[in-house]
């Protein structure tokens, strides 16, 4: 997943948006509770890089694929409420486009009218604006906002404001939100989303087990021979193998793992593939010397979602399949 996390702790907090969203989507370990709730299979939200002023957003969306098929892009922006109470109930909010570096010449994407005396999240669509960037990221120029009153039959600007990027951590900073579908790993039913490759930051290694914890003995019937094929408790916690710097939720969650014997002959009960019930008579009828019995290993598996930030600290809600074993049998 690129290049290693950061070993300290962001600089920031996530958006409220992107933690209701994993809540909405995901139980606390993770899995999946609402399956059509998003579009695509990952959700990434970008941090305005341009600090202090009111009316000029930049966001970098490198880190989108261009093979990736991008169904949505919003941006949300937070109003804040009019101080002054001599000015109209309403007020004109246009979009736009910057087309170069000046500042200067831009295109209308969007308009909307909104109130002046409230405040709250303010969302416009952009997608055809962003997947414009995600093609070509050096026409990527930023976004300005243009709000205004009514006066008469003309329009004069408007003095409302919108929260922009401070250090403060309880702040309502703007963001752009991506929803995408990586198609280079298959449709959302068989996809293969890696901990190990993609765009994220890549996992360090996982430190070692403390020398006071025991092995767990492996499980035998009182006979002394393994037990047969079947799914094992495991729960995986990220802070123990080093992942809780990038990892936002959840904080671990249950892997589960098949462990156990595939004997001779193999039932139906031990779901065993065709290949591994001839691999099964060839051992044993020490056919090969090198044929051994066919492993227990997972038959069905579950994807969960992960919430985390990304090298660059924007927030990325990603499904990630094949992360829990559901059932055993002998391959």
């Amino acid at each position: 997943m690129g290049d290693f996390p950061r070993k300290t702790a962001p600089s920031r907090r996530p958006p409220q948006y992107m933690l209701d969203l994993f809540n909405a989507v995901a139980d606390a370990n993770g899995t999946t509770k609402t399956p059509r709730l998003l579009e695509g299979n990952v959700v990434r939200s970008f941090e305005d890089k341009v600090h202090g002023e009111q009316t000029y957003f930049y966001f970098n969306v490198t880190s989108v694929g261009r093979e990736e098929e991008l169904l949505k892009a919003e941006l949300r922006l937070f109003k804040l409420k009019e101080r002054s109470q001599h000015a109209p109930h309403l007020c004109r909010v246009d979009l736009c486009e910057l087309l170069d570096g000046s500042g200067v010449r831009g295109s209308l994407i969007s308009s909307k009218t909104v109130p002046l005396y409230t405040e709250g999240w303010e969302v416009f669509p952009v997608t055809r604006t962003v997947w414009k960037w995600v093609r070509n990221s050096s026409s990527n120029h930023g976004l300005m906002i243009i709000t205004s009153i009514p006066a008469g039959n003309s329009l004069h600007l408007s003095p409302v404001r919108f929260a922009k990027s401070s250090s403060r951590q309880d702040s309502p900073y703007p963001f752009l939100v991506l929803f995408t579908h990586d198609r280079r790993r298959g449709t959302p039913k068989n996809s293969r989303t890696s901990l190990l490759t993609g765009e994220g930051p890549t996992p360090i290694a996982a430190p070692q087990a403390p020398r006071s914890r025991k092995v767990r003995a492996v499980p035998v019937l009182a006979t002394g021979r393994l037990l047969p094929c079947q799914k094992h408790p495991l729960y995986v916690d990220f802070e123990q193998i080093g992942w809780s710097t990038w990892i936002i939720s959840p904080r671990g969650y249950s892997a589960y793992y098949c462990k156990g014997s595939c004997p001779f002959p193999l039932g139906q009960s031990f779901k065993a593939t065709n290949h591994a019930t001839v691999q099964s008579i060839v051992h044993a009828l020490k056919l090969s010397k090198q044929v051994g019995t066919p492993c227990c290993v997972p038959d069905r598996l579950h994807s969960i979602n992960l919430l985390y930030f990304d090298n660059e600290e924007n927030v990325v809600l990603k499904q990630y399949d094949d992360m829990v074993a559901v059932s055993c049998g002998c391959h």
